[in-house]
């Protein structure tokens, strides 16, 4: 295949422009952590004790699981890819509209309804693109185009420090210090809209269109897909498998209930709600949240630290633009693994200098600490952080992968839930010692991902089946129908401005 086709470049720009969206997201994430501990915010909520900052981001992933659960497949389901993202951003906005606006004496109470929202536009957003992509992508790069994700993440998680960080020297007066924390929430709706205008002029994906009975729309949208870099036969195949495919399983009689029943799809579910799970419950969701309040313990000071989390995350950019690179050669497990044996080196060496040198008594040691929450950050882009979304993405069947992909996000908003309530009351409680806590859960994840979890690299959506052992056997009142077979598309489709062969 050629390096540089249309269809190379087309991948490309529609997978960095979804990009966009993931960003809005993790601007979310990011912009909290700058939040929490700019003095404008901490005054306006009033008593913000370690308990309340903990609901103030645990309620936000409350969001999150409902919409996974309840909102977001449904919405991927019968509206599209595109619609389903398009939705959870003007959800999002909305949500982004209280939290700027929350002002005393209801100032929690609205940062609290804010969140929620949030956290159900973005369950939106983060479903829907991550399936977008793994639809449009050729089997042997999937990876690569679905980690494009979140690279858009990690740079929406460094802008929100960075803007953090930079509205620290807009607090001069009063007034500077009332508005600039709100500014800093708001300016993600710029990029937000700029998301929600292009997203219907993207085309939708062949699969979703198959699914709901557009033939002819699929073979164009997947012809512009693969345009330059495969030939018109192998398009002709791939439309075919998948047609093949959301026949088979339309005859099945399975629905989203068969991911609880059948084996083989309940196999996927507990394999990708596990790893999300595992995801949240290494600690990652604390770091995200909480890194400039670690770095304050740390000795920095509040500029400082807003500096030392934006060079983090700028970090992550780095270090996910790798994994980009690396998935599809390395494959999914070998990747986790990495990530989780550089993650566990940076809490244990967290955990170990907590105890060496409590309170702050020795300045080197702080320093290291800092270096390996680098290091933690570093294991994460190139584990868990992209990882997670590409397995989950890519091994349910088309007409159940947006409710599987969700129900096993549905476990990661959990593990969130968890992690945000527990680590600001654990670091003020029993201070380093909670390192040693999520260290203990990274290092046996190590064995779990090695034995439990099949690789997936190279491999087509349509042939996951046989990597879990799937058997599909047509029930004698469910026979093809005449519309059925018709529904099958012929070998040699004339291609748009071409003649049919003779």
């Amino acid at each position: 295949m050629a390096i540089f086709t249309q269809a190379v470049v087309r991948l490309y720009l529609l997978c960095i422009f979804l990009a966009v969206g993931s960003f809005v997201w993790g601007y979310n994430v990011g912009i909290l952590s700058s939040i929490q501990v700019h003095p404008g915010f901490v005054h306006e909520m009033g008593n913000l004790t370690a308990a309340r900052k903990g609901v103030i981001t645990a309620i936000y992933y409350l969001g999150t699981w409902i919409s996974y659960v309840f909102i977001s497949h449904p919405a991927s389901d019968r509206l599209g890819r595109r619609y389903a993202a398009l939705i959870g951003t003007a959800v999002l906005a909305v949500g982004t509209g209280f939290e700027a606006g929350a002002t005393a004496p209801r100032a929690y109470a609205m940062m609290i309804v804010g969140r929620i929202i949030c956290g159900l536009g973005v369950a939106m957003v983060s479903t829907s693109v991550p399936l977008y992509q793994a639809e449009v992508a050729p089997a042997g790069q999937r990876g690569k185009y679905v980690v494009l994700n979140h690279v858009g993440f990690v740079a929406g998680l460094a802008s929100g420090f960075w803007v953090g960080y930079g509205v620290t020297f807009w607090m001069e007066t009063p007034y500077q210090v009332y508005v600039s924390w709100r500014f800093s929430a708001a300016v993600v709706l710029i990029p937000a809209l700029m998301f929600a205008a292009g997203l219907p002029f993207l085309p939708e994906t062949p699969r979703w269109l198959i699914e709901h009975g557009h033939s002819k729309e699929a073979h164009l949208s997947l012809h512009w897909l693969r345009e330059g870099s495969f030939t018109n036969t192998q398009i002709d195949d791939e439309l075919n498998e998948i047609q093949e495919s959301v026949t088979a399983y339309r005859l099945s009689g399975l629905d989203w209930l068969s991911l609880f029943r059948e084996r083989h799809l309940f196999d996927r579910l507990w394999r990708a709600s596990l790893l999300q799970f595992m995801a949240q419950m290494c600690g990652a969701t604390a770091m995200k949240y909480y890194l400039p309040t670690f770095f304050f313990k740390l000795g920095l000071g509040t500029r400082v630290s807003l500096l030392a989390g934006g060079i983090e995350s700028t970090l992550k950019i780095v270090m996910t633009v790798i994994e980009m690179l690396l998935i599809d050669r390395l494959g999914r497990r070998t990747t986790l693994v990495a990530g989780c044996v550089a993650m566990s080196l940076g809490l244990l060496v967290n955990a170990v200098l907590g105890q060496v040198y409590p309170d702050n008594q020795n300045r080197a040691s702080d320093l290291t600490c800092v270096v390996f929450i680098f290091v933690y950050a570093i294991g994460y882009s190139l584990g868990f952080g992209p990882t997670a979304w590409v397995y989950a993405s890519e091994i349910f069947p088309t007409a159940i992968r947006a409710r599987g992909l969700n129900f096993s996000a549905s476990a990661g908003a959990i593990g969130s839930i968890v992690v945000a309530q527990v680590w600001p009351v654990g670091i003020d409680t029993i201070g380093s010692n909670i390192y040693f806590f999520f260290f203990a859960i990274t290092v046996i994840c190590i064995p779990i991902i090695y034995m439990l979890y099949p690789e997936t690299k190279g491999r087509t959506l349509e042939e996951m089946d046989d990597l879990f052992h799937a058997s599909l056997p047509v029930p004698r009142h469910m026979e093809p129908t005449a519309e059925d077979e018709e529904s099958v598309l012929p070998r040699n489709i004339p291609q748009p401005g071409r003649q049919p062969s003779l």
